[in-house]
């Protein structure tokens, strides 16, 4: 047996498989009514497809714009080096190839699906089924004409959408190819000049942050939702929009369904499981004893074989058609939004009672921008909260507020090194205005902080600091230096 995975193959494919289909006695053309089918989605999908459309418009324009101006240099520098073999790899102006892919993308109005891109979305090939089936059953869910014009619209924008993301897929690949273009001129210089190492670097990193890019857009599209689970949990239960799905999805133009698909008369002349298990029994136990152990012989050589191919193709510069690895350290930051980057927190922290003070509790809020994968930064305020002097003596009282700065670095694993800066307003007896120097005090801290990942629907880690202020020494009344806090982002 020198392929056993065609066996494999071939026993998967004459498994009988049973499926849910409509009863070949009913009607086809009868549609069941849905109710309580959220009619909002309509609204939301209409909103959130404009806004990712002109997102990605914006994001690829920036990064052709971007990769432009890199190739443009680069190109400056390769004529000083060598203009004859640069006019080879220059036959076109840069700048205007990459101003015709940004203005194609801008015009392109079609609504065609060609491709649903490198991988194959689930939900968004469900959602697209549903607004087509919608808008050719509209009275599935009401027949209200205003409620039929906005399914057409609905499906007319997320065909835009996705034409949108097989623009970019193509902007993707000519990018990717033309960087390999680049690749294979420098490769014939054994020593290029510093200069031109960075520049196509600088190009490299664009690059690959435009490709994670679009496949985050690619994420966000295949998001489902709560409201469009349950509208395709209610659709699921037509069988109409059962075998909608199976004759116009996607995976209905790349496998056709053959006539008859689940039914008896399908399975005729199908092998059964006990027929193929029969075979393959036969075809080892003609090898004797020694028969199970040539199978798994086989087996595992077929498995060398694939994993000298995987090799092969991450030592060419990806495992897929839809990956680039890339030789430098990514920051996945640089492709999220302003939004997306922002960390919220709060923090409890407790301070004994000293001179005229009571022992406090201060809660502070803050909000952090991540600048990259490991390092954040970001303000605060706190307010502080007064508990009397002990446990015989509790009374509830307002000690001030404060404003906070920190940032943090990742040193190793879960420990970060943590720097910032304070103002603490607590006034004191002899002045209560909030202007007054002598109730502002400064602090600096640096620390160590140990942040602890959560999976919990509000809290994403927990975040434990052992601060020293080193301005403590030179504040009137002087406060203790050494701080612990304890917080959770979320």
């Amino acid at each position: 047996m020198r392929y056993p995975f065609i066996w494999v193959v071939a026993f998967a494919c004459t498994i009988p498989i049973v499926c849910h289909c409509q009863d070949p006695l009913q009607d086809p053309q009868t549609v069941d009514k849905v109710s309580g089918f959220p009619t909002r989605l309509l609204d939301k999908i209409s909103g959130q497809d404009a806004t990712l459309q002109r997102q990605l418009t914006r994001q690829t324009e920036k990064y052709l714009a971007r990769l432009a101006r890199k190739e443009q240099k680069l190109k400056a520098r390769l004529y000083r080096l060598d203009s004859a073999k640069a006019a080879s790899l220059y036959t076109q102006d840069p700048q205007l190839q990459y101003q015709r892919l940004s203005q194609q993308l801008r015009q392109d109005s079609a609504t065609t699906v060609r491709s649903m891109g490198p991988e194959y979305l689930p939900y968004a090939d469900s959602l697209k089924g549903m607004l087509a089936f919608l808008n050719k059953n509209p009275q599935v869910v009401n027949s209200n004409p205003a409620l039929a014009a906005q399914m057409q619209s609905s499906l007319t924008q997320f065909q835009q959408l996705q034409t949108r993301l097989q623009d970019a897929d193509a902007i993707k690949q000519f990018v990717q190819n033309r960087k390999a273009q680049i690749q294979q001129y420098l490769s014939q210089y054994t020593n290029l000049p510093p200069g031109i190492g960075s520049v196509f670097k600088g190009y490299n990193q664009e690059a690959y942050y435009y490709a994670e890019q679009v496949r985050q857009y690619r994420q966000m599209l295949n998001d489902p939702g709560k409201m469009l689970q349950t509208a395709l949990g209610l659709l699921r239960n037509v069988p109409a929009f059962t075998t909608f799905m199976k004759q116009n999805g996607f995976l209905a133009g790349l496998l056709s369904v053959p006539a008859g698909y689940g039914t008896d008369q399908g399975l005729v002349g199908l092998q059964s499981r006990d027929q193929v298990s029969a075979i393959i029994n036969g075809q080892v136990g003609q090898g004797g004893s020694a028969g199970a152990a040539a199978m798994q012989g086989s087996l595992d050589a077929a498995q060398q074989d694939i994993t000298k191919m995987q090799n092969k193709l991450s030592s060419l510069g990806g495992g897929s058609g839809d990956m680039d690895m890339p030789n430098f350290t990514p920051n996945h930051q640089r492709t999220r939004t302003i939004f997306q980057r922002l960390e919220y927190g709060m923090n409890l922290q407790t301070q004994q009672s000293y001179y005229l003070f009571p022992t406090t509790i201060d809660i502070g809020i803050s909000v952090g921008y991540k600048i990259s994968d490991k390092s954040t930064a970001g303000i605060g305020v706190s307010y502080k909260t007064g508990w009397g002097n002990s446990f015989q003596h509790i009374q509830v009282s307002s000690q001030g507020a404060g404003l906070r700065s920190f940032i943090d670095i990742k040193a190793k694993k879960s420990f970060y090194v943590t720097g910032g800066f304070e103002y603490n307003y607590q006034p004191i007896a002899s002045s209560t205005k909030i202007n007054d120097p002598l109730n502002w005090t400064r602090s600096g801290l640096i620390g160590i902080s140990k942040i602890v990942s959560m999976k919990t629907r509000f809290f994403k880690s927990t975040k434990i600091q052992l601060l020293w202020d080193f301005l403590s020494y030179y504040q009137e009344p002087q406060q203790q230096p050494i701080k612990f806090r304890v917080g959770y982002n979320f």
